[in-house]
């Protein structure tokens, strides 16, 4: 066989082996897939757990949540509330007549300046709510101290010149009365009832702005600032909001979204002396019984339990060892006080006072606040962990029960007088004056004055007689100064409220 023959034969034979290899390996390759997938199968059927259909739901089926306000409108609305009030609430102006300043050392050296005597008049301006057809006007004490002259002016421009029928810096309370018929009032609503976050509206003139209406919640009750710290008696017990109130306010109304008459606006809480914070207002559940009674007796009735009182706190409870944080804390009682005469005594705590619970001091005075000497109520103490019932009747700040009206202002302070002799005046070097004969409990006996006094002025007014002293006080408002010689001849000076 030619070398040809045999290449040729060896080229078919190697065709042959590879043909034979690769329908090896296509074997080995569809063995192995087969076994691959049997294992698979296996694994499926007897190790994977069964499947979970989950339903996942469409975009329609979401609900967002909704918040509706109160009362089922979708923002508050306060229109009904400010027509109906908003021509209640007037401007207040007020002026203050002073006698010129004199300046010593100009004159010395450029003669006597001109228009001694008629120095500018001081000005003031408040706000005030007319609460009665009648003419009647609540306003601030503070809003008109010290005043000469009270202009009202109302929401249509109308002017009226105001009288002071009263006032009460314990509670920064004052009431006016113009000569107008059918004006429009504010109703007193129940303070007591409001709610913390519920809506309430401040009306007022900050700024000199007239009929301003600002909106806000109520933020706290019974809170004690305090704010007339250096009056004899003061009671505090506000109503905290953060309608925005700026000077000019006060006197102005808080009302409800019902449009009622809820507050007084008094204060401001803030570091630069305008609405930063938080307004203050005196509930009208204190207003509506000073209202009354400057109205009926044109003096207020002032009822006390005879304690001194402080908050009941978690410091107190672990030094007194006390059960729990209730209720208030009798730190001292007094002498011939109500409470002392009932069985009350110090260390007692102070639970309700007529079915209402009690928590702070602000809360207690708020509650006394509305009786008047003479008045019975029911009082619940915890003494040693065990609650006592004591009834007992309220009593002035002099110890009386009874009513004291202004044309009987002479009971008020409490003593007699005697006028002075020519020859008495002359060694005491003294032109007028009459010297108190005798003192019982009133307000001569609680600012310290004794038998022997001699008073010489009430409010800077010479007195000489005891027509004097009543003329006077009658005439006066708010706080009273009595001027005088002590025993030894040294003068002497007292202060005391109405």
């Amino acid at each position: 066989m030619t070398f040809v023959g045999y290449y040729a034969l060896t080229k078919v034979l190697i065709n042959i082996h590879r043909k034979m290899k690769a329908k090896r390996f296509l074997g080995l390759f569809v063995v192995s897939v087969l076994g691959a997938l049997v294992a698979v199968i296996v694994y499926a059927k007897l190790f994977q757990p069964a499947p979970v259909m989950v339903e996942v739901p469409s975009e329609n089926r979401f609900q967002y949540a909704s918040f509706p306000a109160a009362g089922g409108a979708e923002t508050p609305d306060f229109r009904s509330a400010v027509e109906k009030s908003i021509g209640a609430v007037v401007h207040v102006k007020t002026k203050m007549y002073r006698e010129y300043q004199v300046n010593p050392l100009y004159e010395f050296f450029f003669g006597e300046q001109q228009g001694r005597g008629e120095a500018p008049p001081l000005l003031g301006f408040g706000s005030g709510v007319i609460i009665s057809n009648k003419g009647y006007i609540v306003t601030n004490n503070h809003v008109i101290d010290g005043s000469d002259e009270i202009v009202v002016v109302l929401n249509n421009k109308k002017e009226y010149d105001a009288k002071l029928i009263g006032t009460d810096p314990s509670t920064d309370v004052a009431l006016l009365k113009v000569d107008a018929d059918d004006l429009e009032y504010l109703t007193f609503g129940n303070s007591d009832a409001l709610q913390l976050g519920e809506w309430v509206l401040a009306i007022g003139n900050p700024f000199n702005l007239t009929s301003t209406v600002t909106a806000g919640i109520v933020s706290a009750k019974a809170r004690n600032i305090p704010l007339n710290r250096e009056q004899e008696f003061s009671i505090e017990s506000y109503i905290q909001t953060d309608a925005a109130v700026n000077p000019g306010n006060s006197g102005g109304a808080l009302i409800n979204t019902r449009g009622e008459l809820v507050g007084i606006n008094t204060a401001i809480a803030t570091r630069t002396g305008y609405y930063s914070g938080y307004s203050f207002a005196i509930p009208t559940s204190i207003v509506e019984k000073i209202v009354e009674d400057l109205m009926e007796y044109g003096a207020v009735q002032r009822a006390i339990l005879g304690v001194e009182i402080r908050d009941v706190t978690a410091e107190l409870v672990r030094d007194e060892h006390l059960d729990e944080i209730e209720g208030v804390y009798v730190v001292h009682v007094r002498d011939e006080g109500a409470a002392k005469q009932a069985g009350i005594r110090e260390k007692d705590i102070i639970i309700s006072i007529d079915d209402k619970r009690v928590n702070s001091s602000s809360e207690l005075q708020e509650v006394v606040s509305k009786y008047r000497p003479g008045a019975k109520v029911r009082v619940v103490i915890k003494r040693d962990g065990s609650l006592k019932q004591y009834d007992l009747v309220l009593r002035s700040l002099e110890g009386s029960t009874e009513i004291i009206k202004q044309d009987n202002l002479m009971e008020l302070l409490g003593a007699t007088f005697e006028p002075l002799s020519e020859k008495e005046r002359q060694s005491l070097g003294i032109s007028n004056g009459v010297k108190v004969k005798s003192v019982r409990q009133g307000k001569f006996k609680k600012v310290g004055i004794d038998e022997g006094f001699i008073l010489t002025s009430i409010n800077k007014r010479p007195v000489s007689s005891v027509n004097d002293i009543e003329s006077i006080l009658k005439d006066s408002e708010g706080g009273v100064i009595i001027e005088g010689l002590n025993r030894k001849g040294s003068h002497s000076y007292y202060a005391f409220g109405r």
